[in-house]
């Protein structure tokens, strides 16, 4: 985990801001929840989800924060038919804008991996 200073100490005697980069990877997956049509992505081992992409579980978020930039790797999944162009650059956007805003880092890059398409219509499955 990197952390980072926000700003440095003013000659005024006032000290600086430090956020930790678990703190942005929760403030992101915490901004992504916010939008529409985006849900989570299942933990994978050697590449293979182990257990199900879940629209009401959360993205997995990492960031890499350096001085007062971060950087953010995010795995979600898209609701069908929702275009998955046009979904990832407004969860984009706002995660530029929101994790930005909410811990005062510059967010250069955000690289999206959309692992599932889910239907918008509820599955239930019952026995015959």
């Amino acid at each position: 985990m990197t952390t980072m200073t926000a700003a440095a100490p003013e000659t005024d005697g006032r000290g600086g801001l430090t956020v930790a980069g678990g703190a942005v990877e929760r403030i992101a997956a915490q901004a992504i929840t916010e939008l529409d049509g985006i849900g989570g992505a299942a933990s994978r081992v050697l590449g293979i989800a182990v257990g199900g992409e879940d629209l009401g579980q959360g993205a997995k978020v990492s960031a890499n924060v350096t001085g007062s930039t971060a950087t953010l790797d995010v795995r979600l999944s898209v609701t069908y038919p929702l275009s998955v162009r046009a979904t990832t650059e407004t969860a984009r956007e706002h995660l530029i804008r929101r994790v930005g805003a909410l811990s005062g880092l510059t967010v250069t890059r955000v690289d999206i991996t959309v692992t599932a398409l889910h239907s918008a219509a509820i599955e239930t499955r019952r026995v015959q």
